[in-house]
């Protein structure tokens, strides 16, 4: 029985449970992007692709180059394995999991419900859309618009269309059936998902409490705020979750040193004594997505700053945390020209006080970090523009050797 783990053990708990630790397979198959889904139990969206869109980040993070494509067809077919749902933010969910969501969907459903809002006064849309889907099958936003050239409400168009799909997805009215040049696809429920799935009646409780389990799963180890972030839960409804888990053995109450909030390490934790690990995290990844926890654990302050104005930001627009084996000893601000083929360091940054290698080493397997992504993305250069404290290194580590 573990009482307490030094801050550090809870670092590299922390970092196994997300599936670093491991060496890159030499293939990427769907077993594997399966395993990493499954580890993670999901994968945040985000429209966001100056360098790459969110969600294939963090499965390049733990298994290197693969194939895009390959991940495209497991989670964005029209029917299978995953679909997605408003789970930390939206996210990619297994099938399974979306069961676990129908008290927030209630909880959508109960305030777009309220008397006077937007879904009040817009009840026969939403029952039209609902209608279209029935006799039309699963269809984008765009579609539907398209093909409504005479309106059934007199202010329909495409911003209510959209707006209103939106509303019966988190209602779980509807939900996505893959999705077309990153368009979601609607769809019913009874269209794309098995029955056994729909069937499924899981109360709040249990399913606060399946949810907490995965949460510490993912985490290793977490206090209870951390706990209850993974899944965007209320600490009223973890409280009892957790004592519940505790008392069936699944969670282990630990302290920490040095901190004084209670901790709880998931009982199929690995206590690894070190972490060898190189990857490139997105701003959505779970591993800094919660950017206290990134700076309880790692020391290491986190703001992305896309919507800082350009004269105010630090490190960059998209600026992506390094990590170096237990540590983040760095961040770089990434832009894929896809135009010129070529991937643009905008600018790279030490960390202060979290160096657990010489500049040097940092910067050689940076610079190879760097030299897989740019190969992943099919582009032919890297370029360093020469801004932040790691510019320096990083330039002489790349300098004379070819991309991908």
């Amino acid at each position: 029985m573990v009482d307490s783990v030094s801050p550090a053990l809870a670092r590299r708990v922390a970092l196994a449970a997300q599936g670093f630790g491991r060496p890159h397979p030499p293939a990427v198959g769907t077993r594997q992007l399966n395993g990493v889904i499954d580890r993670l139990q999901l994968l945040q969206l985000d429209s966001v692709n100056v360098f790459e869109r969110s969600h294939y980040l963090p499965v390049f993070a733990r298994l290197g180059a693969y194939d895009k494509g390959l991940l495209d067809r497991l989670t964005f077919p029209r029917s299978g394995r995953y679909v997605e749902y408003w789970a930390h933010e939206a996210a990619i969910i297994p099938v399974e999991t979306w069961p676990l969501m129908r008290w927030r969907m209630q909880v959508y459903r109960d305030y777009f419900a309220q008397d006077g809002g937007w879904a009040d006064a817009n009840r026969p849309m939403l029952a039209w859309l609902r209608d279209e889907l029935a006799a039309n099958g699963p269809l984008p936003a765009s579609a539907i618009e398209h093909e409504s050239n005479v309106r059934r409400g007199p202010w329909w168009g495409w911003s209510d269309v959209k707006r209103g799909l939106e509303v019966l997805f988190r209602q779980g009215d509807v939900v996505t059936a893959g999705r077309m040049r990153f368009e979601r696809t609607y769809a019913l429920p009874e269209q794309v998902l098995p029955s056994s799935i729909l069937e499924r009646v899981v109360s709040r409780e249990d399913a606060h409490a399946q949810l907490i389990e995965q949460s510490a799963r993912a985490h290793g180890i977490g206090t209870e705020k951390d706990l209850a972030d993974y899944f965007r839960l209320k600490r009223v409804d973890v409280r009892p979750a957790i004592a519940r888990l505790v008392d069936e053995g699944s969670l282990l109450p630990v302290t920490v040193d040095g901190r004084r909030a209670p901790a709880w390490l998931h009982r199929d934790a690995r206590l690894p004594r070190r972490i060898g690990a190189d990857a490139l995290l997105s701003p959505f990844d779970p591993v800094v997505w919660e950017r206290a926890r990134t700076e309880r654990m790692f020391g290491f302050h986190y703001r992305i700053e896309i919507y800082t104005p350009a004269e105010k930001r630090i490190h960059g627009y998209y600026n992506l945390p390094i990590l170096i084996d237990d540590a983040l000893v760095g961040r770089i601000d990434l832009k894929n020209d896809r135009q010129a083929r070529v991937l643009r360091v905008q600018s790279a940054w030490l960390e202060e006080g979290a160096l657990s290698a010489s500049v040097d080493d940092i910067a050689e397997r940076t610079a190879a970090l760097l030299r897989s992504a740019a190969g992943w993305q099919g582009l032919e250069n890297i370029a360093v523009v020469g801004r932040g404290t790691l510019s320096p290194a990083l330039e002489s580590a790349l300098s004379g050797a070819p991309a991908g």
